[in-house]
């Protein structure tokens, strides 16, 4: 045997690590998830993703267990995943892995991150679509056509996401209580940090009117559906599919074409970046940015048209 070298190569690095399953390692990492306080859908997210590339490593026969993954490995899975779905979601997947495989690193349960200097696939960036006042008008009166209990709860819905940009997650979790007069305190955020946003007239008029409908019931929550029970999600986007067919809108209308749609209108009002931001909940300006880079020619518009010094004598 030849004398030992003073640093350990790979294969000797590998014996002094802690051997894990994957099993193991899931529990593991989604015990770290739990003591960060993640939401629990940003906790089923990494387990959906993980999920899927066991399912892939299965398709690629890689008979070994996640743990055991090298770079050459990822990178297989990469280019198997590019003639199965969209690069979107192949870094949405890359994402989770990366979260999965750094916790790993850095708690020393792997002798070397095997995505550590893999990066994101790029991308075309694709427009933003969103709804003009006609659309907005049509669904609208498509809602209201209704004339029943979840008709009226359905448009409140619909203005208050249109009046403040707010996510879906955020939407279900309102309770009554949340409401102060024109304010609305928005608890069940992305990032875990409460903020304000600001009702509108209009917004607090459809309001009154959907409580006064609703009236007090046991549950605390805002919304609720025909059983007097906290609305859910799936359940909002069930109703705006079904009101896009009605009120035949060839667009997307889901929850988040309407934050999109709050965002490019606040622009064109003239919003700045950084208020923008503060009332969407950004926890950082790169996404409030892109909306200004997208409608800044319409922006720029607005602001010749209602030029004030156009007919001074300067």
């Amino acid at each position: 045997m030849g004398r030992r070298r003073g640093e350990l190569s790979l294969e000797e690095k590998i014996l002094t690590r802690i051997q894990i399953t994957d099993e193991e390692a899931f529990e593991k990492f989604e015990r770290e998830c739990h003591l960060k306080n993640l939401r629990p859908a940003t906790i089923q997210y990494y387990r959906s993703e993980l999920s899927s590339i066991q399912k892939t490593m299965i398709e690629l026969n890689l008979n070994k267990q996640m743990v055991e993954l090298t770079n050459n490995d990822v990178e297989q899975i990469i280019l198997h995943l590019k003639e199965q779905i969209k690069t979107v979601s192949i870094n949405t997947r890359l994402r989770a892995l990366k979260s999965f495989f750094n916790f790993l690193d850095k708690k020393n349960f792997i002798p070397k991150n095997p995505i550590f200097d893999i990066k994101q696939l790029r991308d075309r960036q694709r427009a933003i679509e969103t709804l003009d006042d006609k659309e907005i008008e049509k669904i609208a009166a498509t809602i209201r056509s209704q004339n029943t209990f979840v008709g009226v709860r359905d448009i409140t819905i619909f203005i208050l996401m249109l009046d403040t940009g707010i996510r879906l997650s955020e939407l279900v979790g309102i309770k009554v209580n949340d409401i102060r007069g024109s304010e609305l305190i928005v608890r069940e955020t992305k990032n875990l940090t409460e903020r304000t946003v600001y009702l509108s007239k209009k917004t607090l008029q459809q309001l009154n009117v959907y409580l006064r409908l609703r009236g007090i019931l046991d549950t605390e929550y805002l919304f609720v559906n025909v059983d007097d029970e906290q609305f859910k999600g799936r359940g909002i986007q069930n109703r705006f599919e079904k009101y896009r067919k009605l009120a035949n809108i060839k667009k997307q209308f889901s929850p988040h074409i309407l934050r999109h749609t709050y965002a490019k209108r606040s622009i064109l009002k003239g919003i700045d970046a950084f208020s923008l931001a503060a009332l969407l909940g950004h926890s950082d300006l790169t996404v409030t940015k892109r909306y200004v880079r997208l409608w800044g020619s319409d922006l720029e518009a607005k602001a010749k048209q209602f030029s004030t010094i156009n007919k001074l004598n300067l």
